[in-house]
């Protein structure tokens, strides 16, 4: 009888071909968790502003309610991302955030309007505590320095856009559908994030040691009290967390707090770095950081003004047919980022062999200019317009389109670039500070929303049309102006960037 070895990380490191098939694994889990996620993200708006069968909330309200919910998402992925570093490791971190998600979803489905703000918040807890750490998992499948590395995050990064294209196209048809409601899109999500529990069940094995506790030095007593003590510290937050959203003001309050809390935390960590270079690198990845939550705060209208301007404000004729124009909103970005990804890929290819492909820097200026122009084409919908103020899917959806290269030019290369300029030991944490950016986004999106819905309720759609678009033009200026700083000062990045590409 022959004993099987158990399988080391150099082991899977050394793979051959183009990518390793952890790699695969990872990309269904995170596919499932994402359907889940941007199943829920699609719905959240239009179900909080529904009169009949949502919560009956204004869409200033609404759009603050998204705000609070995303950011405390992906607040709770910095948090999550530091246990995992520090007690937890990656596994048993995610098999934790998959669990609590599920009954989150659960619960919101037995009732939505009654438990909304419970369900919401244990899903809340569950994506901070999955999210930061399957991706630290994907770059711990390549060695440093590995060049296939980039193209392991773009396959991982399409397995977000087809869950998310799935999740929001299901959960918007669902919960606005007269034969189901919100009740379903709820449990469609509980379902998936199922599926994606069980197949990281089946799976974890691959991942040999990584993932493991960082507590292995530690005995098995010692371990398990760390680690009931982050479980139980974690629900203990629940009615926290579900004060906050309910009431957005106190939201204000931790935001004030956490970010500058997670600042003096990097500059320790920083500082107790004791190579110059990794400093450095360290500083690089923080200016990355900063803007993208500029990046976020405007992509992320999608989520919340986009939602309503898509649900009052646009005809349903695509082309040559008909459809929900909330299901345009919540899945065209995927769909372009599914067709366009390996083109654009290609297209850097191509670019890189004439040596003329612009560096990570660059990349992420253009995708601010990208973000610019797309806002200008979401504000030129005012143009098409009729009386009623109804104006045209298909201009909004060429938005989508432009907006989809700009996403395309930052989101991939951001996550991979996290794990590039991070120290091993701060990968978890510098994962979950891009996340915490996110954070910051998605709470300057709900307050840019809220800023351009009209202050009326009974204002007609004209006024609303011209609210949100006047809005859309204001991003469109800003995001060109970040575009071309980011681009001015990309020499100096790069300095500190040193041999990262």
């Amino acid at each position: 009888m022959t004993k099987t070895t158990a399988l080391t990380l150099e082991d899977i490191q050394n793979f051959e071909g183009k990518y390793p098939k952890q790699l695969w694994y990872l990309f269904l889990v995170e596919m499932w968790e994402r359907f889940c996620f941007y199943g829920m993200r699609g719905v959240l708006t239009i179900f909080m502003a529904d009169q009949l069968l949502g919560l009956s909330l204004s869409d200033k309200e609404s759009n603050l309610k998204y705000g609070a919910i995303q950011a405390f998402v992906y607040a709770f992925t910095f948090i999550g991302g530091i246990f995992a570093d520090k007690i937890l490791g990656f596994k048993k971190s995610l098999l934790f955030g998959a669990t609590v998600m599920i009954l989150g979803n659960l619960i919101i489905a037995l009732s939505p309007q009654e438990f909304f703000y419970l369900g919401i918040t244990l899903s809340i807890i569950g994506t901070g505590f999955f999210k930061p750490n399957i991706s630290s998992m994907v770059g711990e499948l390549y060695k440093e320095g590995d060049s296939r590395r980039d193209a392991g995050f773009g396959l991982f990064y399409s397995g977000i856009n087809i869950g998310a294209l799935l999740g929001g196209a299901v959960c918007v048809y669902l919960g606005t559908s007269p034969e189901y409601g919100w009740s379903y899109a709820f449990l469609s999500a509980a379902i998936v994030m199922i599926i994606g529990l069980v197949t990281f069940i089946i799976i974890k094995k691959s991942l040999g040691p990584i993932g493991d506790s960082p507590l292995l030095n530690l005995s098995s007593s010692k371990r398990t009290i760390n680690e009931i003590a982050v479980y139980v510290g974690s629900l203990i937050s629940i009615p926290l967390i579900f004060i906050m959203i309910k009431n957005t003001d106190y939201t204000d309050y931790f935001m004030y707090t956490i970010g500058p809390l997670a600042i003096l935390y990097f500059i320790y960590e920083t500082i107790k770095e004791k190579e110059i270079k990794a400093q450095k690198k360290l500083i690089a990845a923080f200016i990355f950081i900063l803007f993208s939550v500029i990046f976020w705060a405007f992509f992320e209208q999608s989520g919340g003004s986009l939602a309503l301007f898509a649900k009052n404000n646009l005809n349903s004729s695509l082309l040559f047919f008909e459809i929900n124009p909330n299901i345009i909103n919540n899945t065209s970005n995927s769909l372009f980022v599914i067709v366009f990804s390996p083109i654009l890929g290609l297209i850097w290819l191509v670019m890189a062999k004439k040596k003329v492909e612009p560096n990570t820097v660059m990349k992420f200026g253009i995708g601010f200019l990208f973000l610019a122009l797309s806002f200008y084409v979401f504000y030129y919908t005012r143009f098409f317009a009729n009386l009623e103020g109804i104006t045209s899917l298909n201009v909004f959806t060429f938005a989508y389109l432009i907006i989809t290269f700009g996403e395309l030019c930052l989101s991939p290369i951001g996550l991979s670039i996290m794990t590039k300029l991070s120290p091993k030991r701060l990968s978890g944490m510098m994962m979950g500070m891009w996340f915490l950016a996110s954070a910051y986004g998605q709470y300057v999106a709900g307050l840019l929303g809220a800023g351009m819905s009209s202050p009326d309720e009974n204002a007609t759609l004209i006024t609303k049309l011209h609210g949100y678009t006047e809005g859309y033009y204001q991003l469109a200026i800003y995001a060109l102006i970040a575009g071309v700083l980011l681009i001015v000062v990309s020499p100096l990045i790069k300095k500190l960037m040193q041999e990262v590409k």
